[in-house]
């Protein structure tokens, strides 16, 4: 038996942030739809989609906030419990960033120009 979930180990720029659950990374960067013809026929297109990682995460009074919201140039790395690494490399923060401040989290999304596993 292996472990496959769990524990993770999220950083950026080498700063490690603290995760309270879920975390989400593309196992695809290519998205395929399906054409399909007047008479049956099945094709498909494919386009791209941005590599990103997004997780909600615990705001202690030493927060990263500055850096997080302004930066365009963060490598992320989340170590996750099964092993695999993912790196997402020149990332950004994507869309908003709203402090929970009755929880101590917020939700971060990032996106960036390259994304693979390690």
């Amino acid at each position: 038996m292996a472990r496959i979930g769990g524990t993770c180990y999220f950083k950026v720029d080498g700063m490690q942030l603290s995760l309270t659950g879920g975390i989400e990374v593309p196992m695809n960067t290519k998205v395929r739809d399906d054409i399909i013809g007047l008479e049956g026929s099945v094709d498909y297109k494919e386009t791209h989609r941005a590599p990103y990682a997004k997780g909600t995460f615990k705001v202690p009074k030493n927060f990263p906030i500055d850096k997080l919201t302004d930066s365009d140039q963060m490598t992320i790395t989340a170590e996750l419990a099964n092993g695999q690494v993912y790196v997402l490399s020149e990332a950004w923060l994507f869309g908003e960033a709203n402090h929970n401040a009755e929880e101590g989290t917020v939700d971060l999304e990032f996106h960036g120009s390259e994304g693979f596993y390690q």
